[in-house]
């Protein structure tokens, strides 16, 4: 067993800190109130011994680690049904079990009722009529039925109008036929639906009266109540081992002549009379809330895998000792060599960044949703193509930060029990489930570009894309001063001549006699970097707006230290993007040296304080179930009691030596 004292490395770091890492703590879990919870959930969850591993789940077969999670996943369900009798199951709750640090501890490789939650009963809430709420939600709520959601395709992902499967409305019967016409027709993907769920919405292609309608959603039973068994013209199972979400349990669906009652297609935003008549929705727009929705909520969890990832690092960094700065000097600790502050601390940044800039967009998102209600979709546009261009970039800035730290911890980075291998395969899975990144950038480019000959016309934007209004009146960019509101409104100035240039590049195509399609798929390249610079900027001035927001809140000793944060966040972004800064403004060597340099300050004066910003991420060991980030930082012990476990060295002499090895070399004998 590891010493049960800690570091003596981790304890000096902590003593140099300039502020209170709880006063960090209740910040970063949204409050003391939601502090608390946390902390009651982790006892409620963290301190059951049914949900502790004792074996670590690597080294299970691909059949047993489903066997294993789905029994933690019911225990959890369990729990969860305790707490919604107790009225205490908020959407809090949810997020930190599906999709935050909690369930992680509990289930590394995802839990495969996780969709039932967040995809399955959402779809209902939001597309579903008041009746058939009534008639599903207690349902579903009560894990009576287990769902899932059931929309990508073997051959179709991102791409919804090419979706194969088929549903055709039979008056007669007043029934919809629900057939996957070919292989690339199976849905493929969707967690859970190997062998957990009985139910799914299936989105398929609609047909009535003969005619194509649209992508509709219908509540489809899968299997029998009681056996389980598959039901007539399902076929189903699970896809297989993968990267990562090793325990979602995956699954395809092919569906032949499946038969389900009209009232089992969700009809909130468009509906099918008895007699085939088709009512179209009112915006097509509003069928997309579901996955909006989940990319709003991806967008917080990239910053949790940041802050697990850096704290992993972090205290690694600080406990690990090599390669000597001064020769005539004990090795120092590898936390002092620039080059390794460099590869952490703008990830702790990051994480910062996004889990206030995630915050930010989940309130929009629920004020937005309010507004949808009350039958105003103005803001719909803008907030798609927000959610969009945010959920790539920041799943493809958490993915390349949980590989920057795994690589700043060496050779150990690259065990299993460093947990990295874990953290990485959950962090890049979202780069493409929910909208694969390039996608998701060209659909945020689409609505640029369509606002940016808006703004051309004279009309006024809607607060996102401001700038692009501002930018057309000044056309130059002056007096660039270094200040951190003068790097907000470059990025923003930057973007907004990158839409320009993608806007240009549009046009110039269509006068060559290309469709607008052509022209637009001729101009992706163009149309991408377009979307990434504008969701740079938009993080660029919620860093700034957001993180300037809360210094004033808290004491003076953390404010100084989110300054700080604050800083380095913007001159790394500025200076990683700063070929296009060089583009569009006029800096010159001197405006470029002096950024240089105030990065390698922030680094300086972030170095204090590292170890406990990362401690005040609070995560507790079980979340970050890691050998090199443990609290008490004693590494090398828990390095070798993690090989105690292996199965392979249960024994002196492995079977396959007799079996293989010895006669091999003995053969020449």
């Amino acid at each position: 067993m590891p010493s049960k004292e800690v570091n003596p490395d981790l304890l000096k770091e902590r003593h140099t800190a300039t502020f209170d890492p709880h006063e960090f703590a209740v910040f970063w879990a949204g409050g003391e109130e939601r502090y608390k919870e946390k902390k009651s959930l982790e006892k409620m969850f963290l301190e059951d011994p049914a949900l502790k591993d004792d074996l670590p789940i690597s080294y299970l077969s691909h059949k047993e680690l489903y066997e294993h999670s789905l029994r933690k996943a019911c225990i959890i369900g369990e729990k969860i049904r305790k707490l919604r009798a107790e009225g205490e199951d908020g959407v809090d709750t949810y997020n930190a079990l599906l999709g935050g640090s909690l369930g992680a501890a509990i289930l590394k490789e995802g839990n495969p009722l996780t969709l039932h939650y967040v995809m399955f009963v959402p779809t209902i809430m939001g597309q579903g009529t008041m009746d058939q709420q009534v008639e599903w939600l207690s349902k579903a709520w009560d894990c009576e039925i287990i769902g899932t959601y059931a929309q990508t395709e073997l051959g179709h992902g991102t791409f919804l109008r090419g979706l194969e499967t088929r549903a055709d409305y039979d008056a007669r019967t007043q029934e919809f036929v629900i057939n996957t016409p070919s292989l690339s027709a199976y849905k493929w993907w969707p967690g859970g639906l190997g062998h957990t769920a009985n139910h799914a919405v299936v989105v398929a292609q609609l047909y009535t009266k003969g005619e194509f309608r649209g992508l509709a959603p219908f509540i489809v039973q899968l299997r029998h109540s009681d056996t389980h068994e598959p039901l007539p013209g399902i076929d189903i199972g699970d896809i297989g081992t993968k990267l990562g979400m090793k325990s979602v349990n995956n699954g395809y669906l092919g569906l032949k002549n499946v038969r389900v009652p009209l009232n089992n297609m969700l009809m909130k935003n468009q509906q099918v009379l008895p007699d085939g008549t088709y009512v179209a929705p009112k915006n097509s727009v509003l069928t997309y809330g579901t996955m909006m929705f989940v990319r709003c909520a991806l967008i917080r969890d990239t910053a949790q895998s940041l802050a697990k990832a850096s704290t992993i690092a972090t205290r690694y960094s600080a406990v690990r000792r090599q390669s000597p700065i001064d020769p005539n000097q004990p090795e120092p600790q590898i936390m002092d060599h620039t080059t390794q502050q460099l590869k952490l601390f703008p990830q702790i940044a990051k994480s910062i960044v996004f889990k206030t800039t995630g915050d930010g967009i989940w309130n929009m998102y629920n004020v937005l949703s309010g507004e949808i209600e009350q039958g105003n979709l103005d803001r719909l546009p803008e907030m798609h193509a927000l959610s969009c261009c945010l959920k790539a970039i920041c799943s493809a800035d958490a993915a390349a930060g949980v590989e920057t730290c795994r690589l700043s911890c060496g050779g150990h980075g690259y065990m299993d029990c460093s947990n990295f291998p874990t953290i990485y395969g959950m962090t890049t899975a979202v780069c493409t489930y929910e909208g694969e990144n390039t996608v998701m950038l060209l659909q945020t480019a689409r609505y640029l570009v369509k606002v940016y000959g808006q703004a051309l016309n004279g009309e006024k934007l809607v607060p996102t894309v401001a700038y692009i209004n501002d930018a057309l009146k000044e056309r130059q960019f002056v007096n660039f001063d270094g200040s951190l509101e003068s790097i907000v409104k470059a990025f923003q100035f930057v973007a907004a001549n990158k839409i320009r240039i993608a806007y240009e590049q549009i046009e110039q195509r269509r006068r060559q006699g290309h469709s607008t399609e052509m022209a637009a798929n001729l101009s992706g390249t163009f149309l991408t970097a377009a979307a990434d610079l504008h969701g740079r900027a938009f993080l660029a001035e919620s860093a700034y707006t957001e993180l300037l927001a809360v210094s004033r809140q808290v004491s003076p000793a953390l404010a100084d230290v989110l300054k700080v944060v604050l800083e380095l966040y913007l001159v790394d972004a500025c200076l990683n993007r700063i070929g296009d800064f060089l583009r569009f403004i006029d800096l010159t060597d001197k405006d470029v040296t002096t950024l240089e340099i105030r990065l390698q300050n922030c680094l300086k004066q972030l170095r204090p304080n590292a170890v406990t910003l990362v401690d005040s991420f609070d995560l507790h060991d079980r979340v970050l179930d890691s050998v090199l980030g443990a609290y008490d930082g004693n590494v090398y012990e828990r390095i070798f009691e993690s090989t105690k476990k292996n199965p392979l060295n249960k024994e002196p002499v492995n079977e396959a030596f007799h079996k293989y090895l010895k006669p091999f070399m003995k053969a020449h004998l």
